[in-house]
Parts: structure tokens; C-alpha cells; sequence
């Protein structure tokens, strides 16, 4: 399993690959800021973190390219408050 997140922009979502499918995260980008929308973890790859590794790696990009970011999406939100040192990505 690669624990690589790629931002498939044509997509508008983040993907992490991974035996037996794909997490994705999928966002709306709005001027500086990434809207996080939904969340998808395959019911066959729940309960390894991956969903996790998948926010934290499209946080990392959010971060890399300037931008800031929304939680409209509840797996989002969850995740920052248990992260606190991501909440300054936050509008």
C-alpha cells in the first residue's frame, strides 16, 4: 500500500490508494481557501487510519500551496479538533 495523497484536481478531491480501493476526500476550491465537502473511506479498508492519513496529507498540500481551508465535511472537522496544531488552516 502507498501512503501517497494526490490531489486529482480535474476531480476536485484527494485520493489515497490502497489495497482493495481508494479513499477520497472531495473538495470545492474557493479563491484561497479548499472547502472541504465529503469524506469516503471503502467499507473493506475502515478502521486502519486511512482516512486520517488522507486528511493529513491533503491538509499538508492545503498548507504547501498557501491556502486555507473549510471543514464542511464532519470527518474533516473531527479530525482537526483531535489535531489542534491544523486549526490555523482554518478561515
Amino acid at each position: 500500500m502507498s501512503q501517497q495523497v494526490i490531489n486529482d484536481e480535474r476531480r476536485n478531491r484527494y485520493e489515497l490508494r490502497a489495497d482493495g480501493g481508494v479513499a477520497v476526500a472531495y473538495y470545492e476550491p474557493r479563491g484561497d481557501a479548499v472547502t472541504f465537502t465529503h469524506t469516503v473511506v471503502p467499507e473493506g479498508l475502515r478502521g486502519r487510519g486511512l482516512g486520517s492519513i488522507l486528511i493529513a496529507g491533503a491538509l499538508a498540500d492545503v498548507r504547501r500551496r498557501g491556502l486555507k481551508a473549510v471543514a464542511q465535511c464532519s470527518f474533516v472537522a473531527a479530525y482537526l479538533q483531535r489535531h489542534p496544531e491544523e486549526r490555523d488552516l482554518l478561515v
